[in-house]
């Protein structure tokens, strides 16, 4: 039996990358896994089969995160799949390097109304699906704690502000069985980094460097600590950042 049969998952952006890797480790763990994408619904589609592939059992969900009504339209694709949720990964975000002096006010609009706003919402918005006892972990950054690339400046702020949102749900969720939790990776591997990571290797050499282990992350090594906190095992650790960045911050 896996750790997390009987259990019902929503994961964000799990389409790809990171959070198709957490989608899949939950889904081999047991839970019943409700696999959200924003656009690319082949993909999505392509996450769910490979969860059923394993054994496991998958929905697709379809929803913009970072407009209006985003989260109420989430949960309402949610609800026609199942009828509570006992895992919540708040893994959607975007981001990309802009200077500083060059960052406009519709770029920080748009990265604080997908990386915190939405799974602000979207967290609200569940808590009448999420059963006592439940899990949210919410995907923040090594950059929240480390000025490391400052040219990500406003992206660090929204998964610094995710941090804070993470601390205080703790507190009030906690009456209720719940913990909440913070996981915090360095560069990964995905697709997104692939222009630059999986082309260069000089730039694929000089990011291994960063951490003592000497490699770059994969999404599996987020995936299996998610899958840690989503577990009974994890039943004692809450409002807590873990540091999911191989050592390149410590």
């Amino acid at each position: 039996m896996g750790s997390l049969d009987g259990k019902t998952a929503l994961v964000t952006g799990a389409s790809r990358g990171i959070g198709r890797g957490i989608a899949e480790r939950l889904g081999r763990d047991g839970a019943r896994v409700g696999v959200h994408y924003a656009t690319n619904e082949v993909a999505a589609k392509e996450t769910v089969a490979a969860i059923e592939a394993a054994g496991g059992s998958a929905f697709a969900i379809g929803q913009e995160l970072g407009v209006p009504g985003d989260a109420a339209g989430l949960w309402e694709a949610f609800d026609r799949q199942a009828d509570g949720v006992d895992i919540l990964v708040n893994n959607a975000g975007i981001g990309w390097p802009v200077p500083f002096g060059e960052v406009s006010e519709e770029t920080y609009d748009r990265f604080f109304a997908v990386n915190t706003k939405a799974p602000f919402f979207v967290t609200q918005q569940g808590l009448s699906r999420l059963r006592e006892g439940g899990r949210v972990v919410n995907v923040s950054s090594g950059l929240a704690r480390a000025a490391m690339m400052p040219q990500t400046l406003t992206y660090s702020m929204t998964k610094g502000a995710l941090d804070v949102l993470t601390r205080n749900l703790s507190k009030l969720l906690g009456p209720r069985g719940i913990t909440v939790n913070s996981v915090a990776p360095g560069v990964v591997d995905t697709d997104i980094n692939a222009d630059w990571l999986r082309a260069d290797d000089r730039a694929r050499a000089a990011t291994a460097a960063m951490s003592p282990l000497g490699r770059v992350g994969e999404p599996s090594d987020i995936a299996d600590v998610v899958a840690f906190l989503a577990s009974d095992d994890a039943r004692w650790i809450t409002g807590q950042w873990l540091d999911t960045t191989g050592g390149a911050i410590a």
